[in-house]
């Protein structure tokens, strides 16, 4: 059976077909030809028909202003488009796999692995029953699209997936291709480029459209397929739930000014909203199937024991469901909730106090069904809507509040200082006391409402402490109940929030305690002293409390992106994977259940990388099932805009976090041969010494901001927080997505593979021998996935392109840096090759393929980029394109930062 139409050769091709079209209409002919040529000429250098670039620089030296515009937009809309040609492949690539029952990482492979292992079905449930996933959408500036080429661009893959999905007549096929033509139209007459920077409001917005557009219906589906699945090997398993959802967009203070009270109150309400509209738009489909005659089918005592408590607590609707659907109960039921719903958001008495609630009525529906011999419509109506209320109860997302520990820390020290303690004047053994007691005792030490006298900082931390409470009486304990604390260093800086939090009332030891308190382990000498942040946290008598209130779990966030910036890639890779030991062994000491949250960006160089890889490359000890992890930018549109997509996604997730904690029960500590970690002891030091040698050269900081475009990018409306912490542009203040941004756009993508090829070379010279290094690639998870994943940032970096960035800068900086940058890279490619014994640095072959479609494209990009920057003073027009030069490269490399 054809499932499809099109193929992805052919969607480039009509696209770019298309596009040249629409240029030459809205500009000229001459516009089209000179794109045309310009095109030609990057692909004819890239085949090898010239010896270089010669042909195209002249052309690009010859635009003017208004050429420069049409040329940088022309390749830009290219790139969104071939965007969605690949995703349409992928799509593609889905289907036509699980049809033929190969499809690799899916569900069906996951029982198979289950089948294979003899796991029995006591150890399934086990397993099960221990994973939860918990993907955090965050609002960290990485998306450089607006949000208005976003839906025109959706609104064309949904016309693409039209044209290759549906059997059409000639006239149908016309029709679509016409609208496919009206929205290219309209998107080149859109501004690429934001004249504003984005609210914290858009960026929840933004992630409130995948969760209710995508994520609510396709989370169904998957537990549907894995019930069947295992309804043939273990019909005796229960599956429990298996994903929760959160966000932080709306709620993380760390670095944003933006996010108030009022901001973090207006997401809670919107998603509140936005769910409970879902439901009741799904109660209301759900009345159109369950139409049985109460009459003819026996509906059971349960039910009819709801019906009464119903009409008990809301006479007047049970009233009118009863006269207007006589003898169908189900119907009239249905009625009923919907009502008990619309009451959560007003003053009336009757809602919902909980989801717990609406399950309960949904459970009894369902059993209802079955025993009238309904099972079928109790499956296919009823249990993805239980699925949905459980995964997204009342908040659609639960929210993380974040915030750096600095401010914390001065909001305590105002606080107190009103009451007569110098909580500066104290050492971290005499901050613990003082925080330990007030926590415990009954009365309130600090007044939240009124404080006193204290800055604006202090005000800002207090006043959201305040709120905390509010928000989680409103709506909901776990509609907010976590707080990550960055650049934790100290267990006081712990203390500090379960402080604020006992003050505000959403803390009551011993019995209750609304929030998990999450450190923040980015820097290294947080890592290192994991044991003496986390042990005297385990033994202070205040957090054992809270911890129990809490089931004993301790989450613990892990920095990706800071951690790199700080040490580089190798090292950083090396020093996570050992901490990561070391936390499980420090909670495995202390009794205490482990939930990590990896900090992982969308980029190589801050986490990012295929996510069920990188979950089976994690130390056994660490796997205890539940696993939380950032998404992030492009990475979130790239995962979750297309339904297909997004279901692959989470099944593949799915598939490995089951594998992982099979193999974790089986073997809870992960055997890693002595040689291999002799090795990375080896390696990391020397790659750490010569990636800190580079930062902390003097002039690096200089031919940073003058080889990259870094000083555009400070400056794009991207999201709503600053680019850097303090204003002031140092390696050290400079947030990670800004650094890897930069590097990304020049083409030089050091934050993937700097001194990875010095560590090895280190280890190699110190006696060891490549044989061992290609035995670690072949047999240990972590080492074969960090070096793909540095494969991928070599395969992006182009030493061609990046020599016109480097000439932007001085000369004398220029050649003190550049050569060594080039050396370096040329050392860790030809490492990766041999210890992978490939030719190509991209295993996999669609990338390879997909890399050289577009760098023929993303070429004529940064040369009229770097043109633009080579020029002293620009016009607003000349402006306005290198900042779209900037998200033209961004689409066409599919990564910011």
């Amino acid at each position: 059976m054809e499932l499809h139409g099109r193929d992805v050769n052919q969607d480039v091709r009509e696209l770019g077909a298309l596009l040249g079209d629409v240029l030459a209409e809205q500009t000229s002919e001459g516009s089209f030809e000179t794109v045309e040529d310009i095109r030609n000429a990057a692909i004819s250098y890239r085949e090898g028909e010239h010896d270089s670039r010669g042909e195209l620089d002249r052309r690009l030296e010859g635009l003017s202003p208004d050429g420069e515009s049409i040329v940088a937009r022309a390749f830009t809309t290219y790139f969104e488009l071939i965007n969605l040609a690949e995703e349409r492949e992928r799509a593609r690539v889905v289907r036509e796999s699980s049809q033929g029952g190969d499809l690799e990482d899916g569900l069906v492979a996951t029982v198979e692995t289950l089948v294979e292992a003899d796991a029995d079905p006591e150890t399934v449930q086990q397993v099960l029953d221990d994973v939860l996933i918990e993907p955090t959408f965050t609002a960290h500036p990485t998306e450089a699209r607006r949000k208005t080429v976003k839906a025109k661009l959706r609104s064309i893959a949904n016309r693409l997936e039209e044209l290759d999905e549906r059997r059409l007549t000639d006239r149908e096929h016309d029709q679509l291709w016409r609208k496919v033509d009206a929205e290219v139209t309209s998107l080149w007459q859109t501004s690429q480029v934001r004249e504003r920077r984005p609210e914290p409001q858009d960026e929840a917005r933004n992630v409130q459209w995948y969760l209710e557009s995508i994520l609510f219906d396709v989370v169904g589906e998957v537990y549907a397929e894995l019930e069947d699945l295992l309804a043939d090997e273990y019909p005796e398993v229960d599956v429990p739930k298996l994903y929760e959802f959160r966000s932080w967009a709306g709620s993380d203070r760390d670095g944003n000014p933006f996010v108030t009270p009022e901001v973090t109150t207006d997401t809670l309400e919107r998603q509140r909203a936005v769910v409970l509209e879902k439901y009741r738009q799904a109660l209301k489909r759900l009345s159109g199937f369950l139409s049985q005659d109460g009459r003819r089918v026996d509906v059971g005592h349960e039910l009819e024991r709801s019906l009464k408590a119903d009409a008990s607590r809301l006479p007047t609707i049970a009233d009118e469901a009863e006269e207007r659907y006589p003898g169908e109960p189900y119907r009239q039921k249905l009625k009923l909730m919907r009502e008990r719903l619309r009451r959560i958001e007003d003053v009336r008495p009757g809602g919902y106090a909980e989801k717990e609630e609406l399950l309960s009525d949904l459970d009894t529906i369902d059993g209802s069904l079955r025993s009238a011999g309904a099972g079928v419509v109790a499956d296919e109506y009823v249990e993805p809507l239980i699925r949905q209320v459980d995964t997204f109860g009342f908040t659609l997302a639960s929210l993380d509040l974040r915030d750096h520990q600095e401010n914390h820390t001065e909001a305590v020290h105002e606080a107190l200082a009103e009451a007569g303690i110098d909580y500066y004047g104290l050492d971290e053994e005499g901050r613990t006391e003082v925080l330990t007691e007030a926590i415990l005792q009954d009365e309130p030490v600090i007044d939240l409402e009124n404080p006193g006298d204290v800055s604006d900082l202090a005000e800002r931390v207090l006043r959201r402490f305040g709120m905390l409470g509010e928000w989680q009486s409103e709506f909901g304990v776990g509609a907010i109940d976590t707080y990550c604390i960055s650049m934790t260093e100290e267990p006081s800086h712990v203390l500090e929030v379960l402080f604020l939090a006992d003050q505000a009332g959403a803390v009551a030891l011993p019995d209750h305690c609304g929030i998990d308190v999450v450190p923040l382990l980015e820097t290294e000498s947080a890592l290192n002293g994991a044991r003496r942040i986390m042990g005297t946290l385990f033994e202070n008598e205040a957090y054992q409390q809270a911890m129990a209130a809490r089931d004993n779990v301790q989450e613990i966030m892990l920095g990706y992106s800071d951690s790199n910036k700080e040490n580089g890639f190798l090292a950083a890779n090396w020093d996570l994977y050992k901490n990561q030991r070391r936390l499980a062994n420090i909670c495995r000491d202390f009794d205490v259940k482990m939930r990590l949250f990896h900090g992982r960006g969308g980029s190589i160089s801050r986490g990012g990388g295929p996510m069920n890889e990188a979950m089976l490359a994690l130390p056994n000890e660490t796997v205890s099932g539940q696993i939380k992890f950032t998404e992030q930018g492009e990475a979130i549109a790239e995962k979750y805009a297309n339904p297909q997509i997004a279901e692959r996604n989470l099944e593949q997730m799915l598939n490995a976090q089951i594998r992982a904690r099979l193999r974790a029960i089986r073997e809870p500590e992960e055997e890693v041969r002595e040689e291999w970690v002799d090795a990375m002891d080896t390696m990391a030091p020397a790659a750490r010494e010569a990636y800190r040698g580079l930062l902390e050269s003097e002039g690096f900081v200089a031919y940073f901001g003058q080889a990259t475009p870094i000083g555009v990018i400070e400056n794009l409306n991207l999201g709503s927080r600053p680019a850097s912490r303090s204003g002031e542009r140092t390696v050290e203040d400079l947030r990670a997505i800004p650094w890897v941004f930069s590097w990304t756009q020049s083409r030089c993508i050091i934050t993937g593979w700097y001194a990875l090829g010095t560590g090895i070379q280190a280890y190699l010279d110190d006696g060891g021998d490549i044989e061992t290094l290609r035995e670690m690639y072949d047999e240990w998870p972590f080492f074969r996935t960090t070096l793909d994943n540095a494969s991928l940032a070599l395969a992006r970096t182009d030493f061609e392109i990046a020599s016109h960035y480097a000439d932007l800068a001085d000369p004398e900086l220029r050649e003190r840096f550049f050569p060594e940058l080039k050396t370096e890279y040329e050392r860790a490619r030809d490492v990766v090759l041999d210890i992978s014994d490939r030719e190509s640095l991209l295993k996999r072959e669609w990338l390879d393929e997909s890399l050289r479609r577009r760098n023929p494209y993303v070429d004529p990009l940064n040369l009229l980029q770097t043109k633009l920057l080579a020029q002293s003073h620009r016009t607003d027009e000349e402006e306005q394109t290198l900042r779209l030069t900037v998200k033209g490269i961004a689409a066409g490399m599919k990564n910011t930062g």
